[in-house]
């Protein structure tokens, strides 16, 4: 499975209290936009029915540590 990866542009105080609500979870910045991700794809997925592709919204994919 190819790991992407996906630059956005956030507001810097959008991005301090989504640092602020990540460290609260325990999860990195990049962590808790895959937790939103998926929840978000879930939820859709629950109203419209399953989109194509191999991956369920639940699993949690993350990429190979370096040097792996």
């Amino acid at each position: 499975m190819a790991v992407k990866s996906v630059s956005i542009r956030i507001e810097e105080e959008m991005l301090k209290k989504l640092s602020y609500v990540a460290d609260y979870e325990g999860r990195s910045v990049n962590s808790h936009v895959l937790v939103l991700i998926r929840e978000s794809v879930r939820e859709f997925e629950e109203i419209h029915g399953r989109i194509e592709g191999d991956i369920s919204a639940d699993v949690n994919v993350k990429p190979a540590k370096k040097g792996s």
